[in-house]
């Protein structure tokens, strides 16, 4: 969603600004805008804003006159208002010398304008942003601490603030409610961003602070905490893994192929330290499940949205399959509507790559206090999920830029398939030689991806063929069916064809109606070596007979699929159930290969945000 970038200290802080703005790009924006507390003119405050990209703001920077050691920045994303440059933040109060950024929706902001017009303030946009710049302005009489407290009191909804006065030229106070903030400082200053490739490049010592938790971040990079009763408190402070570097492109044409590549990295570092060769289990020390707490699971719940929740779709089939625990896999965003039924026997797991996806967390809150032990399966460190879930499970995915999933999928599907196994040993329905030899085979899949990586001929080849497709058809059988899913949403994310995905079986009861036969309708099938192939062959060719074109995704050395289509794309061969694993990758290069012929930003797909902060 929206982006805040804010800096305090004693040098210009537009490089920060417009720098950190660039590395938040990846979160979807429409328009953008900084503010400054003017050098040399404490009393005024200086604002640039642009409809369109960080390009255009910096070039406006160029040409103006604008400078000074304070300032805030945003990246926009309409929800209230159009885009465009009035609606573009930041937002200012009616003096001009109060400004504000903000993430989020203020729920009752229609109900705070028409209060604030009674009273003679004078709107400028259609934001329920600006209602905040003027209850600032409303309550201020010298303390913008306290102005800032009256105001957040004031407010229903979601928000992550940061608001200047020109009147503190050297002050920044920042707050948030059900969105992301990082707080940090080094010697140059004090730092506030959504996320923390925006500061990465300052520090990777960060502050995340609560829900109406208040900052104040001073120019000599101090910050002072105040929780929601307006007590001092000492903040947590975490250290980032990332470097600068995981924010840079390294050499690639962009960010989505850098991070498809640095899968075998991920799956490594997921599988590392798991396996005791003395014992012959595997190790999961963050749980603090006991086999006897393990055997007493009579369901689980598994809650996510988009990526995580195909994630999660893989892993009921393996955790039903090696566990046999019954799974259920719900939209987070569903299943805090609906009254689950959720007992002292419940399990779920909450699946989010960045631990701030509104509706997962609200699926949480809701599962702990119906009485569910919650495990979240999540990237970044510090995030909220991390203090609302019971246990924590890291992912090593590390710092992903590109809006579309890759590496963060592959890592949840790779974790949970370790999960699957750690849960299917402690409750007796595999041995120690079973899980062993399971494990072993895991080991070898980042070998078999760099493979897939090293052989991509095959996908630009099948990718030029469909490129002019105005729908594709995904088509598999367990759990290739949902590694369709994810294909088919990798697809239309990134180049805009529209594409579904349905069990093989499912294709003669409806959907087959969609294949035309003078448009050669591109019909992708998963269909790797599995106890269902058979009956997968037989589905594509039902659809070979209408007139379907087939791409098929097979085991190396499948000499039958060569007969039936020759666009195939092989991928090595392995169990069943790893075999999401390997057969996603060439489904993730085949969606931006195809986006990439219909000129399409891979990095930055239309109207999509990296994560969802609001519902």
């Amino acid at each position: 969603m929206c982006g805040i970038v804010g800096f305090t200290g004693r040098i210009d802080a537009r490089k920060f600004l417009l720098d950190g703005l660039s590395r938040l790009e990846y979160r979807g924006y429409d328009s953008a805008g900084i503010a400054l507390v003017q050098s040399g003119n404490d009393s005024e405050l200086g604002i640039l804003r642009v409809k369109g990209k960080i390009a255009d703001l910096r070039a406006a920077v160029d040409e103006s006159e604008l400078n000074g050691n304070c300032g805030i920045g945003h990246t926009r994303w309409a929800t209230h208002g159009v885009p465009s440059e009035a609606n573009a933040h930041p937002h200012r109060d009616c003096s001009g010398r109060i400004a504000v950024v903000h993430n989020g929706i203020i729920e009752n902001y229609a109900q705070l304008r028409a209060e604030l017009i009674a009273k003679g303030h004078d709107f400028q946009s259609q934001t329920d942003t600006e209602v905040v710049a003027h209850l600032v302005e409303e309550f201020y009489s010298g303390d913008l601490i306290e102005a800032v407290r009256a105001t957040v009191a004031q407010l229903t909804g979601s928000f992550a603030l940061a608001v200047l006065h020109a009147e503190h030229p050297d002050t920044i106070i920042v707050t948030r409610n059900d969105s992301p903030l990082v707080l940090g400082s080094y010697e140059g200053g004090a730092l506030v961003a959504s996320d923390v490739p925006a500061i990465i490049e300052y520090t990777r010592d960060v502050i995340y602070i609560g829900d109406r938790d208040m900052a104040v971040l001073r120019s000599d990079g101090a910050i002072e905490c105040y929780d929601a009763t307006g007590a001092v408190f000492e903040p947590t402070v975490y250290h980032v893994e990332w470097d600068l570097e995981d924010a840079q492109r390294g050499g690639y044409p962009d960010f989505m192929l850098k991070e498809i590549h640095e899968q075998p990295r991920v799956i490594r570092d997921t599988l590392a330290g798991r396996f005791d060769v003395v014992s012959g289990e595997l190790s999961f020390e963050e749980l603090p499940l006991s086999s006897e707490e393990l055997a007493a699971v009579d369901r689980i719940y598994i809650v996510a949205c988009g990526t995580s929740y195909h994630a999660g779709l893989i892993g009921k089939s393996i955790i039903e399959a090696w566990a046999r625990i019954p799974v259920e896999v719900e939209v987070a965003s569903e299943f805090r509507y609906r009254n689950p039924i959720i007992t002292s026997g419940t399990l779920v797991l909450a699946i989010t790559q960045s631990g701030e996806t509104a509706d997962t967390l609200e699926a949480v809150r809701l599962a702990r206090k119906a009485g569910a032990h919650v495990i979240a399966l999540t990237n970044v460190v510090g995030s909220r999920i991390t203090r609302e879930a019971q246990t924590v499970l890291f992912i090593k995915a590390n710092l992903e830029i590109a809006v579309a999933a890759t590496k963060s999928f592959l890592a949840q599907v790779a974790l949970l398939t370790l999960l699957a196994l750690h849960f299917a040993q402690q409750r007796g329905k595999l041995s120690k030689e079973q899980v062993a030899e399971i494990y072993a085979e895991m080991r070898k899949l980042p070998e078999q991806i760099e493979w897939i990586l090293a052989n991509s001929h095959e996908i630009e080849h099948c990718a030029k063929a469909c490129a002019d497709a105005t729908t594709a058809l995904f088509i598999g059988r367990g759990v290739s069916a949902t590694t369709c899913f994810e294909g088919a949403l990798k697809l239309k994310e990134i180049s805009y064809l529209h594409a579904e995905a349905f069990p093989a079986g499912e294709i003669k009861h409806g959907p087959i109606a969609l294949i035309d036969v003078e448009k050669r309708t591109p019909v992708i099938t998963v269909v790797p070596q599995s106890l269902t192939r058979e009956k997968t062959l037989s589905n594509i060719e039902e659809v070979l007979a209408r007139g379907a074109q087939v791409i098929a995704i097979a085991t190396y050395g499948d000499k039958r699929i060569h007969e039936l289509t020759d666009l195939v794309i092989t991928i090595p061969s392995v169990s069943e159930y790893l075999s999401p694993i390997t057969a996603s990758v060439p489904l993730q290069l085949f969606a931006r290969a195809i986006a990439i012929a219909r000129g399409c930003d891979v990095d930055q797909p239309r109207n999509l945000a990296k994560s969802v902060t609001v519902e």
